[in-house]
């Protein structure tokens, strides 16, 4: 049985955009930043965990 919880992804969070610039298409706006990649990603490379800041996004009605 499994009792990890799921990881966080980008998409799901509040703070997560697209900011439809070619060079960095993806951005988070709690860090102020831009990437390549999803945001996520960069953070686990800089930090080794998963996003501090990561917010649900609410549910949509």
């Amino acid at each position: 049985m499994n009792t990890t919880a799921p990881r966080p992804q980008c998409r799901d969070c509040l703070h997560y955009y697209i900011t439809h610039e070619v060079s960095f298409p993806y951005g988070c706006r709690a860090m102020n930043f831009k990437s390549r990649r999803q945001p996520l990603l960069d953070v686990r490379d800089s930090t080794g965990r998963d996003c501090l800041t990561y917010t649900p996004r609410p549910a949509r009605r």
